[in-house]
């Protein structure tokens, strides 16, 4: 059976996952439940598969806020104490160093690294070759962006069970019939991308930061990224202006922005084109201004977003 944790470890969770729980929506567990299996997770696609998975029986926190730049995380001394002393942890090692840091210190029971789950791949396309040395440099590196794809988050969903099968096996089978549902569910959702972008007028689509490689991938678009692989890169007037002959090439009609971060750069850039805006969500977490209030919601409103720009039938 899981092992229980310390009374202050309790209080860090509780304190934790307040706001993340709520944000998980009715899925979520009761966070305080003294006979729960601890689960902390890095960001919010991971919370979302851990809650419906879990179910009742996980008592879950999510170390990003809400509203929170996932990609900057820092630890205080009670979520690194609440990384040690969790049954569970479920995180992407090379997203956050703090978190990185925090497993390798804490060594917490059952650590689930989603970099070993699935496969990790480059940026890649016209997009990061576009611009200046220092762009390339921003653009290049391993996308840890996995969750957008939901064929990779059904292999992450396996391993979230088999992770809370081992912390708790008397619930094994409860965790495993969860995962069952919550994979057909993505595989639903995978195939709704596959029929809404088969036919369209133009495969491209510019967006903030390069957050959709594995989305592009997937379902045969091109993703062409103002920023690289961290949010807050301020791109140089180079790349800016890569980005719009890029545009043009393709023929794109909307700047994509998103919801964690300044809109002002997709703004100039689609005002200088003549282009609209438009939000496509990296889903890194959850806030009022999201466009749904969980992870399946967030990924349909961007194949609206994506079937509206691109012209798909």
């Amino acid at each position: 059976m899981f092992r229980r944790v310390t009374l202050a470890a309790v209080a860090a969770l509780v304190t934790l996952g307040a706001t993340a729980c709520a944000a998980a929506g009715p899925a979520a567990p009761a966070t305080g439940a003294s006979d729960a299996v601890t689960v902390v997770v890095g960001l919010y696609p991971f919370e979302y598969l851990a809650a419906r998975v879990g179910g009742d029986q996980v008592a879950l926190a999510n170390l990003t806020q809400p509203g929170a730049e996932p990609h900057d995380l820092e630890l205080t001394a009670r979520q690194v104490a609440a990384v040690a002393e969790a049954d569970v942890v479920v995180y992407l090692s090379g997203l956050q160093p703090a978190v990185d840091d925090a497993v390798a210190q804490g060594q917490p029971a059952h650590a689930v690294d989603v970099a070993d789950v699935v496969e990790l791949v480059a940026l890649t396309g016209p997009g990061a070759e576009a611009g200046d040395a220092d762009d390339d440099h921003a653009l290049s590196g391993l996308d840890p962006h996995v969750w957008l794809d939901p064929e990779r988050m059904v292999d992450i969903t396996a391993a979230i069970a088999g992770a809370l099968a081992a912390a708790d096996p008397d619930h094994a089978a409860d965790y495993q019939a969860n995962a069952a549902t919550v994979s057909a569910e993505l595989q639903a959702l995978d195939q709704a991308y596959r029929t809404g972008l088969a036919d369209c007028d133009r495969d491209a689509f510019v967006t903030a930061h390069a957050a959709f490689g594995y989305l592009a991938d997937r379902y045969g678009l091109v993703q062409v990224p103002i920023a690289g692989l961290a949010p807050d890169a301020e791109p140089s007037p180079a790349r800016v202006a890569a980005v719009q002959a890029l545009a043009r090439e393709y023929g794109v009609t909307t700047i994509f922005f998103e919801t964690l971060a300044s809109p002002a750069l997709a703004e100039t850039i689609a005002g200088d084109l003549g282009l609209t805006t438009a939000v496509l969500d990296p889903i890194e977490g959850i806030t009022d201004q999201s466009a749904a209030p969980d992870y399946p919601g967030l990924m349909e409103a961007n194949l609206a977003a994506l079937r509206q720009a691109n012209g798909c039938r």
